[in-house]
């Protein structure tokens, strides 16, 4: 963040928390330890996520993998956008000026978490498709279709937001840390309204519906399951286990995904349409509701890692690959290390 140009007549730096500044340092402690914080896990969560993806072909047997890759780019360069707010608290002088800085660190981050929320509402689609339409599935679903549908996401993204060049108003995210987003960039409640419309509602919308459907869809079919479990086992004498949906499971981690991402974003964008309805500001809670938000670029890499099973194999796969290549360098550069005769464990899943 940067001091204020008032002639000199203020040396403390700009801080949206007050608390963190210290007289012994000329930054804001408490913010930069935060975003560079949040920083380093997106990006070294995220590289992880997509080396995964990469290393297990289990992961790429559905056709969702095509937008939660997506959503891990996506990601990660939210992890790598955030390198300039972390280079604005630490002082280091960025290429150019303060306004255009914020405007453009504002768009980009825009555009990601837009592309984001956009995969979510896709991926809920084609869950729906599939357990509604499971015959036809992979005659309307193709990777053709898929690679048309996420290039459209992209675009889609990026004329939501480009308007904010032209001075209708600050976008759907602050970027705060710049004392000119916060000063002298305003929110327009049309410009608002228009993000609403077209970004916010149809995607909370779509997600909705969906989700309620595969769930109910899903509950018919453990129902029918198990009456007719219970039908033959009362024929036969035995008594059979209830089953589940095949599909709930895996619905369930898209679910916890898409649930984790609106509640982080909630916060948010109310305070974002308060801001512009009201024309009531609160520094504090720009910082806290904005890197609330942003923190879920690394959100999605704990959800996977605890609730997809093919994902942990594949992180183990990759341990294991890294393992071995540190061994066998090791090995390689010590003459009197014994070699095992057994092959090690490789990355192979």
């Amino acid at each position: 963040m940067n001091s204020t140009s008032d002639g000199g007549q203020s040396s403390h730096p700009f801080c949206l928390l007050a608390l963190g500044y210290l007289e012994t340092v000329s930054f804001c402690l408490l913010e930069a330890l935060t975003v560079v914080f949040l920083t380093v896990l997106i990006i070294s969560g995220n590289i992880i996520v997509i080396f995964v993806f990469h290393c297990a072909p289990l992961l790429n047997h559905h056709t969702t993998s095509y937008f939660i890759q997506t959503m891990a780019y996506a990601d990660l360069l939210v992890g790598v956008s955030c390198l300039v707010p972390s280079l604005s608290l630490l002082h280091y002088p960025l290429p150019m000026e303060e306004a255009m800085t914020c405007q453009v660190f504002g768009f980009v981050v825009s555009v990601l978490k837009s592309v984001s929320m956009a995969s979510l509402a896709c991926i809920s689609i084609d869950r729906y498709i599939a357990i509604t339409k499971p015959l036809t599935y992979n005659t309307l679903v193709t990777p053709c279709r898929l690679r048309l549908c996420i290039f459209l996401i992209w675009l889609y993204s990026t004329l939501v937001f480009l308007p904010s060049f032209f001075h209708w108003g600050k976008p759907g995210y602050h970027g705060d840390v710049f004392q000119w987003c916060a000063e002298s960039w305003h929110t327009n409640p049309y410009f608002t309204l228009f993000i609403v419309v077209m970004l916010y509602a149809p995607a909370a919308l779509i997600v909705c519906f969906t989700y309620f459907n595969i769930f109910r869809i899903c509950q018919q079919h453990t129902k029918e399951i198990t009456e007719r479990q219970a039908r033959f086992s009362s024929q036969n004498g035995e008594t059979g286990e209830a089953q589940t949906c095949p599909d709930k499971r895996y619905a369930m981690v898209l679910f916890r995904i898409t649930s984790v991402f609106y509640v982080l974003w909630l916060p948010y964008i109310i305070y974002f349409l308060l801001e512009s309805s009201t024309g009531c500001s609160s520094r504090l809670a720009s910082f806290l509701t904005t890197w609330l938000a942003i923190s879920n670029s690394f959100c999605n890499c704990i959800i996977y890692s605890l609730s997809n099973s093919v994902f942990q194999r594949g992180l183990k796969g990759l341990s294991g690959a890294v393992c071995t290549s540190c061994a066998s360098h090791t090995s390689a550069k010590d003459p009197y290390t014994v070699r095992s005769k057994g092959p090690l464990n490789g990355c192979h899943i």
